[in-house]
């Protein structure tokens, strides 16, 4: 949310499912959306068989590629050097949109400067693109009426993970690709209500919607309310809590639906600093590793069937959540859990029921003043904006950028240069291995991995005929995977349309493959995500360990 929060002023994708079934360009990138997002997929499907034409951009061919008219495999963590470079053929060739930068935007110069390096020369070296590859994506999207770009936890889960954003943010900049409807940025979120949970606040320098927490008179708004003070620092966010656990300063956390002690990178050490703990809390719906470390458990109710609620999409879509089901013994709302904390350290909220709490925040929040419960309703959800209960929604975001003048701030171009993903590559560890999803499983597979669909895979350690014959392995042998922060024993996989020098596996099955024990804990400082995408790995034949 950084990324596009700093250029436009908000952290949500700009645009509509809808469009994406009407637009002309798709740039799919870093994402293998089939497979992580299949609902969003059929939308795609739609736009290609209505003509739009897509490119995709991801170091494996992945099921979503197959779809592209053109595959990028580009080398992990070379994404800035690509949209630099495109951004520089676009600029060459005569191709920017100059009336919409002129009124729109600010920095175009130190911009076009600044990516003068960045030839098509250039980057066919570093990210192993052709070079006419490359000037056909910049050309076909500069040149198509209506384009957007959308990505993932492959753009934005590297050290470098927000000026990839801004390299893209860039591009759309460049070609007036935002604005308008059929064109824009679209940032699929990694889990269900993760907009919603951001646009609620849980970033650790925003107040719900998006107000900045060091803005005065932002704050004084939700002291009037909250009858309480604001504090008028940024807090921490989740990087740095783990530096603060191993630094003494934070001695107690609470966790709420969430399994760090899986899905952490540098996972050991992760778990280390969970154990240590004076105090772990956790709230959650099934048993998980970070459970089993917990001083204190707290039972929740499942939020899509347990609960009444809303739940907010990657298009900025809130609807509402209907309780379907008593939750099982003991279990309750995640409100009522923190509802019977305040009581417990002597607040009394207990007269507020969930559309209290909703009319509460969207008395606060700009965004969402207009979506009452029965208009939520009615209308089966409606995209923020949406200021008041005449407001119909907003299906695409910053139309004020197209006004002559333009309506507030210009967009800001952000000169970004490319830096080598942290985990390098050497003899001693000659392999990159990258994480994702696949479609049958959900993150670290306590809500799935009781499951066995014949379609499952992802326990494996993908590689390349080419590979498996340099380290002298073959499909299906157990090896040990090592990287620099430890090793484990991994089945190997040979796909024959994997890239050579890159290995691939899942998250999914930490029992089985512990694989974050791989990865690097080196993180981007904008956003504390780590980067899960990079990591340097070796293979070794079991029978010479």
């Amino acid at each position: 949310m950084v990324g596009l929060a700093t250029v436009f002023g908000a952290g949500g994708g700009t645009s509509s499912y809808e469009e994406i079934e009407q637009t002309d360009c798709i740039l799919l990138w870093g994402s293998n959306a089939r497979e992580a997002h299949p609902i969003f997929f059929h939308h795609l499907i739609k736009g290609i068989r209505n003509g739009a034409k897509m490119y995709a951009v991801d170091p494996r061919r992945t099921s979503s590629a197959k779809w592209a008219d053109m595959w990028l495999g580009l080398e992990v963590g070379s994404d800035i050097v690509l949209a630099n470079a495109i951004g520089r053929e676009i600029i060459a060739a005569g191709l920017a949109n100059r009336e919409f930068i002129e009124r729109a935007t600010e920095g175009f110069a130190a911009y076009q400067s600044h990516v003068e390096s960045y030839t098509l020369a250039y980057a066919e070296m570093i990210t192993k693109i052709p070079a006419e590859a490359i000037r056909e994506v910049a050309h076909a999207y500069a040149k198509a009426p209506t384009a957007q770009i959308l990505w993932t936890l492959g753009i934005t889960e590297h050290a470098t993970g927000s000026d990839n954003v801004f390299s893209l943010c860039n591009l759309s900049l460049l070609t007036g690709h935002v604005g308008r409807w059929g064109s824009g940025l679209v940032p699929l979120r990694g889990q269900n209500n993760v907009q919603g949970g951001g646009d609620m606040g849980s970033l650790p320098n925003k107040l719900p919607g998006f107000a900045d927490i060091t803005d005065v008179e932002a704050r004084a708004r939700f002291e009037e309310v909250w009858g309480a003070p604001v504090p008028p620092e940024p807090g921490k966010h989740l990087t740095l809590m783990f530096e603060a656990m191993d630094q003494g300063e934070l001695e107690a956390v609470w966790v709420i639906g969430e399994n760090p002690a899986d899905s952490e990178a540098d996972v050991s050490h992760a778990r280390k600093l969970l154990s240590a703990l004076d105090t772990l809390i956790v709230s959650d719906i099934v048993m998980t590793r970070t459970v089993e470390l917990a001083d204190v458990v707290f039972p929740a109710a499942a939020g899509w069937a347990e609960t009444d609620g809303t739940v907010t999409s990657s298009e900025r879509r809130v609807q509402r959540v209907r309780k379907a089901l008593n939750p099982p013994g003991e279990a309750v709302d995640d409100i009522e859990i923190l509802v019977r904390m305040a009581k417990a350290m002597g607040h009394d909220w207990s007269n507020m029921d969930n559309e209290a709490w909703w009319d509460e925040l969207r008395s606060l929040s700009p965004l969402h003043g207009g979506m009452s419960y029965d208009r939520l309703e009615s209308s089966g959800g409606l995209q923020w904006p949406c200021p008041d209960e005449d407001h119909p929604g907003t299906t695409f975001l910053h139309a004020r950028l197209w006004v002559d003048p333009v309506e507030g701030p210009r967009a800001p171009f952000t000169c970004v240069d490319w830096v080598a993903p942290a985990d390098a590559l050497d003899d001693d560890f000659p392999l990159r291995l990258t994480t994702g999803r696949a479609l049958d499983s959900f993150n670290t597979g306590v809500q799935s991995g009781s499951i066995n669909p014949p379609i499952r895979y992802g326990d494996t350690l993908d590689v390349s005929q080419l590979d498996a014959d340099r380290f002298d392995v073959s499909d299906g042998e157990r090896v040990l995977v090592s990287s620099r922060r430890g090793s484990i024993e991994m089945d190997v996989r040979i796909v024959g349309d994997m890239s050579p020098g890159l290995a691939f596996t899942t998250f999914h099955f930490p029992e089985k493959v512990d694989i974050n024990l791989l990865t690097i804990d080196a993180w981007d400082p904008k956003s504390g995500t780590a980067e899960f995408k990079a990591t340097a790995i070796n293979v070794t034949k079991l029978a010479e360990v």
